[in-house]
């Protein structure tokens, strides 16, 4: 059994290692250096949230003390789908104390078949959303508990200290926590804006944000520099709103309220702005603020290149909540007509998570509680008056009026079907996909390593992946430094068993510009990069798809594999324009801003037609070369032609290639290549009179 996607792999390493020498093992007594990570400073594994691993490591070492016979990979595989079912149970009991059972149960069905959900809480997606959204529900449950008036004040403590504790496991699990705490202190300035401020409030209030920052900030990760982030100060400032309001309660003059009020405005912006002016607001991280600013990921190719960090198109949405949106706008309807606390917690918890879901792809994630909520809510909102009706036993009345009732109940039962086969339609039938469930298609998606990056759903696996890595992993050393795109990092390292240069940690951008540099650029000016890095080998990962040209069948490049990465790739080394060829990488004239230089869309044919400049790059010599590969070995006996000309490297010699010999009707007509060539230095020194 294996992991889905990238990052998986990596939180993987940090789980193993606490489970050979211990949870604390990556952060102390000396932080862990991973050297096959980022070579050649590597990668600081200390710098790594520690709720995920910590929790996996932990259930593992208890399932094998009693004796279970599982691997960790396959262990930390299965976690995802038990947390997520965790937090669907969570969900349950937040809607039962919104509105009743069936909110409740409702909820749970609704959050349970969301395909956002489903996507970060599958079997092998073994990544920071697993514990964020069993703590972000979680959470809301205690807090909202805490908060309640009737309860008395040891229970109202209770959940303060567990609400803390799952506010600290949330901010050491996912980065987005900053999310959970501002809309916190949001819905708690909203409360005290509604004159709606309690004793209750500000002790839950205290306590809950008193603990949980308490505890997350004794990781060295997080630290007491957390405090001072530009998201957390809010919290503050509204614990400071909330002793104001305790003050106010008391039987003082009008002046001096007004006179604390003031003062106590003045220490916050005051306090806020000195904090700023002498620097000791730590920033919040780039996608964090594009979140915030989509607007800001224009200058950051390096975020935009990431697919789950693009602004949500209405198709995603649509495909992600389905018509169920009808019953979200009667939630939203129902909630403001009743506005407790728990429904201003509700409002206010859903709009702001549909900003961020429309601002940023990944973050449906965190939509997808408040959307079943809601969704939950307008449901019942609309069939209560009907299933009301037709609960009502008969009466005897005059004939007219039997009439009237009869058909107010025919109404009522067609009202319900309707409602019904709404729902079925959505959860079951949905026609947004051509029929085919959304959850299914979401349930049974490949893993990404088993489907070898394609988008298709294959009757058997598509190895070529598997083999490439399976190849270095028994003919490399671990020290061999192989240089490939980002995406591919965490493969290598941790399954192919080889020393990379990125993965998807980007934790250092200078280097990912290097390598986007080393593609983009000639093969000279790619060596000189590259002997920098004592890199013996490139990787590349290309896709054919085989269409129809007339009588004729041609490959054309899918845009799947590094074809399609190739434009950020020159963005984002495009970057660093000045900065290498200040370093004397490459010269002026030669150096680009974008891909544009590289070639542009063909009118006529609607096809991307390199320029001498792009054929003459590394990556376009890599890709056509193991394009020609294929064509040599399966295409020219079908018939098939390249709709691309091969250029053949000068310093790079193919060592291995995966793909090569796989028919074209096999996978749909996509043709998945990997190849990896060793770098020929001798011939660039000869070549260049260098050594």
């Amino acid at each position: 059994m294996r992991l889905n996607e990238f990052d998986p792999y990596y939180q993987y390493s940090i789980t193993n290692h606490m489970v050979q020498y211990g949870l604390l093992s990556p952060y102390w007594p000396t932080p862990w250096i991973n050297t096959q990570q980022w070579y050649p400073a590597g990668l600081d594994m200390a710098t790594s949230l520690p709720a995920l691993p910590m929790t996996a490591a932990t259930l593992y070492t208890i399932v094998s003390f009693f004796g279970v016979n599982i691997d960790l990979m396959s262990f930390c595989s299965i976690l995802p789908a038990v947390m997520g079912t965790l937090a669907v149970l969570v969900l349950y009991l937040v809607g039962k104390d919104m509105g009743g059972r069936a909110v409740g149960l409702l909820a749970a069905l609704f959050l349970g078949l969301a395909p956002s959900f489903l996507q970060r809480s599958a079997l092998g997606f073994f990544d920071t959303e697993v514990p964020g959204v069993l703590a972000l529900v979680l959470f809301i449950f205690l807090f909202l508990r805490a908060i309640e008036e009737t309860r008395p004040l040891r229970s109202c403590l209770m959940y303060s200290l567990g609400a803390g504790a799952t506010l600290a496991y949330f901010i050491l699990g996912w980065g987005a926590a900053y999310y959970l705490l501002g809309l916190t202190a949001l819905f708690v300035f909203v409360l005290i804006l509604l004159k709606r401020y309690s004793q209750r409030l500000l002790l839950s209030y205290s306590v809950s944000f008193g603990i949980g920052l308490l505890i997350a900030t004794k990781f060295p990760y997080i630290s007491l520099n957390y405090l001072t982030s530009g998201a957390v100060i809010p919290v503050a400032g509204v614990f400071v709103l909330l002793v104001l309001s305790e003050i106010l309660r008391n039987n003082i003059s009008a002046r001096t309220k007004a006179t604390l009020t003031a003062a106590s405005f003045a220490v916050i912006i005051g306090g806020f702005a000195l904090l700023w002016i002498f620097g000791d607001i730590s920033n919040i991280a780039g996608k964090f603020i594009s979140v915030i600013d989509p607007f800001a990921r224009a200058s950051a190719p390096l975020i935009e290149s990431v697919a789950e960090h693009r602004i949500s198109s209405w198709g995603n949405i649509y495909f992600d909540l389905g018509i169920s949106i009808l019953f979200f706008i009667a939630g939203l309807y129902f909630t403001v007509r009743n506005p407790t606390n728990r429904n201003v917690f509700l409002l206010i918890f859903s709009l702001t998570s549909l900003y961020f879901a429309s601002s940023m792809v990944r973050l449906l994630v965190i939509f997808a509680p408040a959307f079943s909520l809601l969704v939950a809510v307008g449901v019942l909102g609309i069939l209560k008056p009907f299933y009301t009706l037709l609960r009502e036993a008969p009466q005897l009345a005059v004939k007219s009026k039997r009439k009237l009732e009869r058909v107010s109940k025919e109404y009522s039962e067609i009202a319900v079907f309707l409602i019904f086969i709404i729902l079925v339609t959505n959860l079951a039938f949905s026609p947004q996909t051509g029929g085919v469930p959304r959850v299914y298609g979401q349930a049974y998606t490949p893993l990404t390593i088993s489907a070898s990056s394609l988008p298709i759903v294959p009757s058997d696996q598509i190895p070529e992946w598997l083999d490439m890595l399976s190849w270095t992993k028994s003919n490399l050393q671990s020290t061999t430094v192989v240089c490939a795109w980002w995406d591919y990092g965490n493969w290598l390292g941790y399954l192919g068993n080889v020393t990379n240069l990125a993965d998807n940690t980007t934790v250092n951008g200078t280097q990912i510009e290097n390598i986007g540099f080393i593609f983009m650029a000639n093969e000279t000016q790619a060596l000189k990069m590259l002997q920098l890095y004592d890199a013996k080998y490139i990787l590349v990962f290309t896709v054919l798809a085989i269409g129809q040209s007339g009588q004729q069948l041609v490959a054309t490049p899918a845009n799947l594999g590094d074809e399609g990465k190739w434009i950020w790739m020159a963005r984002i080394s495009g970057q660093a324009h000045d900065r290498l060829i200040k370093q004397g990488f490459i010269s002026a004239q030669d150096m680009w801003t974008d891909e544009k230089p590289f070639g542009s869309v063909n009118n006529q044919t609607n096809r991307f037609q390199w320029s001498d400049k792009g054929m003459n790059s590394t990556v376009y010599k890599l890709m056509s070369t193991a394009w020609k590969q294929w064509e040599d070995t399966s295409g020219s006996p079908s018939g098939i032609t390249l709709s691309e000309t091969a250029v053949a490297p000068t310093y790079f010699k193919l060592a291995y290639i995966t793909g090569a010999n796989v028919p074209y009707y096999k996978y749909g007509g996509l043709i998945p290549l990997v190849a990896l060539y060793e770098i020929n230095y001798q011939a660039y020194y000869n070549a260049t009179g260098t050594s």
